[in-house]
C-alpha cells in the first residue's frame, strides 16, 4: 500500500476550506452596474493562501472550481455550470486560482504581519483583477475603461478592507490549526 499524499488533518483542512469557500460565495451582493458582485470569496480566498502551503491552497481552490464546473451552486450568487465558470465573471473564478498560489509562495514562512499585508494587497488582488478583468472584456466585449469602472475600481475599498481581516483572521487560525498545516 503506498504513502498517502496527506494527512487525514491536511485532508480535513482542505476540505473545510473547500466548503467556507462554498459558502463565501452565498455572501453575495449584486451591484446594478457591474456583472461582478460583492462577495465574501476574496476574504476566505486570502485565507486559504495565507494558511496553506501552495500545493494545498491549489488544491483546494481547485476542487472548489470543480464542484462548480460540474454544477454544483458553489459559485457567487448560488450559481454553478460550465455556463458560470466560462461566463464573464469566470476570469475571476480562475483568478483566484492563481492568487492562492502566488499569495501562499510570497507570504513568508514566520507570518510576518507587514509582509502579509503587502502581498495580499500589492501582488494578491491585482492577480485576481488582472485576470478576472481581460476575461470580462472578451466575453462581454466592453472596453477598458468600462471594465476598470465596473469591474475593478467599486472593489477596491473593500477589497483592501477584506485582505487586512484575512490577515488577522488567519493569524489567529493559524494557532488553531498549527503552522505544519
Amino acid at each position: 500500500m503506498g504513502k498517502s499524499a496527506f494527512k487525514t488533518k491536511e485532508l480535513t483542512i482542505m476540505a473545510l476550506f473547500a466548503a467556507l469557500l462554498c459558502i463565501s460565495s452565498y455572501i453575495s451582493i449584486p451591484l446594478p452596474f457591474s456583472a461582478v458582485s460583492l462577495t465574501a470569496q476574496t476574504l476566505i480566498i486570502n485565507i486559504i493562501a495565507l494558511l496553506l502551503s501552495p500545493k494545498k491552497a491549489g488544491i483546494t481552490v481547485g476542487i472548489w472550481i470543480l464542484l462548480g464546473f460540474a454544477g454544483l451552486p458553489v459559485f457567487s450568487g448560488g450559481m454553478g455550470g460550465p455556463a458560470k465558470l466560462f461566463g464573464p465573471t469566470g476570469g475571476y473564478i480562475f483568478s483566484y486560482l492563481a492568487a492562492v498560489i502566488v499569495i501562499s509562495l510570497l507570504r513568508g514562512k514566520k507570518g510576518n504581519l507587514w509582509r502579509q499585508f503587502l502581498v495580499t494587497i500589492v501582488i494578491g488582488i491585482p492577480v485576481i483583477y488582472l485576470v478576472g478583468t481581460p476575461w470580462m472584456m472578451a466575453v462581454t466585449g466592453i472596453g477598458w475603461q468600462a471594465a476598470f469602472a465596473t469591474s475593478v475600481l467599486p472593489f477596491i475599498p473593500g477589497d483592501i478592507l477584506k485582505c487586512v481581516a484575512a490577515v488577522f483572521i488567519s493569524r489567529s487560525l493559524r494557532r488553531i490549526i498549527n503552522e505544519n498545516v
